[in-house]
This record gives C-alpha cells, sequence and structure tokens, in this order.
C-alpha cells in the first residue's frame, strides 16, 4: 500500500496547471497562438493555451511557454521567459499586478486584458474551482518548500509534515510511515541481495554455456562419422553391383546325353542300370519282310 502514496509526489508537478478565470465575465485568459495577443474565451479545460502555471513569481501559458508580461505602460501580452521585457507577478486577494507596483491591475474587458487601477470583479481572476489564483500560486511554493525536504530530511518536523500532509490530503500519521518506509540509511541487505542474484545469474550462465559447448562437439563428431561411413557404404554398392548375374540365377539344367550314331530313327533304345545300351523292339529288318 506504500507505493500508492509514492505516486502524487511524481504526479502532482503534472496537475499544477490551472484555468485563469476573471470573475467578472467567466470567461478564461488564453494565449493566442499565432502571436502574443491574449484573448478572453469560453472555459475549455482541455485546452493547453488555457492552461497556465506558476513558476516562481512568472505565470507560464502551458500552451506556448511563453510568459505572461506586460509591454508599455498598459498592455499585456506573452513574450519568451528568457526574454528582458518578462514580468514577475504579485498576486494578493485574487489581484494580480505587476511585482514591485501596487496601483496597476490585471483587468479585463470586452476586447481583451490590460493594466488598471479598478480593484472589482474585472480585476479578480480565479481558477476553474472558483479558487482565488493566488492559492495557486501559496500551494506550488508549499509543494517545492517541502516534499525535497520531506524526502530527504532523516529527520520530520512538524511543520513541513503538516504541509505536506495537508497538499497530499494525507493525515500526519500516513505521511511520517510513507517518508520512514523511503527513508531508510542502511541498503546492505539490498546490496547483498543483488549480488547474490548477480553470482547466481552469472553460474547459471557458466552451465548453460558449457552444456551448449558439449553438446556441440557431440553433433561434430556424430556428423563426421556419417561423412566417413557415407564414401565406404557408395563403395559396398558398387561392388555389388559389379556381381555377375550367373552367381544369383537359378541352377543350369543338366546336360542330356547325346543320342548314339548308330540309333536309327523311331527306335527305343533303353539305359540299364550298368550303363548298357539295347534297343527295346528287336525285329527284322524292313528289306528282309
Amino acid at each position: 500500500m506504500k507505493i500508492f502514496w509514492l505516486i502524487p509526489f511524481f504526479l502532482l508537478q503534472d496537475t499544477e496547471a490551472f484555468l485563469i478565470k476573471n470573475a467578472k465575465f467567466n470567461l478564461c485568459l488564453q494565449a493566442s497562438p499565432t502571436n502574443r495577443n491574449l484573448l478572453l474565451e469560453n472555459c475549455n479545460p482541455e485546452s493547453d493555451f488555457q492552461d497556465w502555471f506558476w513558476q516562481g513569481d512568472s505565470l507560464v501559458n502551458h500552451g506556448t511557454q511563453s510568459c505572461l508580461s506586460v509591454s508599455g505602460a498598459d498592455r499585456v501580452q506573452t513574450s519568451l521567459c528568457a526574454s528582458t521585457g518578462y514580468t514577475s507577478w504579485d498576486c494578493s486577494n485574487s489581484l494580480l499586478s505587476p511585482l514591485g507596483t501596487s496601483q496597476s491591475y490585471l483587468v479585463a474587458n470586452r476586447k481583451g486584458v490590460a493594466l488598471g487601477d479598478v480593484r472589482g470583479l474585472k480585476a479578480q481572476w480565479q481558477d476553474a474551482a472558483d479558487r482565488s489564483v493566488c492559492e495557486e500560486k501559496t500551494a506550488k511554493a508549499g509543494h517545492n518548500r517541502y516534499f525535497p525536504a520531506a524526502l530527504t530530511s532523516p529527520q520530520v518536523h512538524e511543520h513541513t509534515a503538516g504541509n505536506a500532509a495537508l497538499l497530499l490530503g494525507m493525515d500526519q500519521e500516513q505521511l511520517e510511515e510513507l517518508l520512514w518506509f523511503f527513508r531508510r540509511e542502511d541498503p546492505s541487505t539490498w546490496n547483498y541481495s543483488v549480488l547474490a542474484l548477480s553470482l547466481a545469474a552469472f553460474i547459471l550462465g557458466l552451465v548453460l554455456l558449457t552444456i551448449n559447448i558439449v553438446r556441440n562437439r557431440k553433433r561434430k563428431i556424430f556428423m563426421s562419422r556419417n561423412t566417413e561411413q557415407t564414401p565406404l557404404q557408395a563403395e559396398l554398392d558398387a561392388k555389388k553391383a559389379l556381381i555377375p548375374v550367373q552367381e544369383y540365377s537359378p541352377a543350369q539344367p543338366q546336360k542330356q546325353e547325346p543320342v548314339p550314331q548308330n540309333q536309327r530313327p523311331g527306335e527305343v533304345v533303353v539305359q540299364w542300370k550298368d550303363g548298357t545300351l539295347t534297343s527295346l523292339y528287336t525285329g527284322l529288318p524292313e528289306e528282309a519282310i
């Protein structure tokens, strides 16, 4: 929960811009984006040219990043904050007057704004919540004064903590707890933890590197063995292709015995076990018949 209280410390700078509304006309002071003139327009919180913020004693426009300044006797316009004509303003009772003078004030009229000695509603300026623009300056000054001191000082003074708590909307106890949480002076535990994590990450990296190197070596050895076996296999296949076909053909049939030359056509000859050949039919020759 403490981290949520830290957010306002960093977001407060972005919420300092406010509208400057005239109490008489209910129109807001707007810087012209094309020239240095000032206009009174209907209030539009989303317009950057109607957003103003205090920077010291200067009023800076958020849209043009220029300062509200006095030109001539009674003319008011915007100018570069680093220029010599830039003006600081004193704010009291919703009245804006150039710093160092107490007889002229920023007054609204139908044409725009100018300096005048009027102290009525035309010279009173408020924000969108109808609060005096002087309260915005006080709040900004309190923020710039108390927050850095409260966050860096090892001692919390009652006055400082009270103003900071009022600005953030926190009570005294919550602010003291927040300051104590972010004001620890002994970072040894955190340093040792980071050192241990760094060492563990280093060791894990070495282990992973070693495993990777071993696997790469095994893969290279396996690939080299396959490369050596490939030519031998190809040579064996070539030798098998050159083997004569006769070795794989079935057995040739036995050669038949030649027919005796004195055997006559149509005569039946019988071969006995002892190898002798005799004619099956014996008879007289045809001439004798």
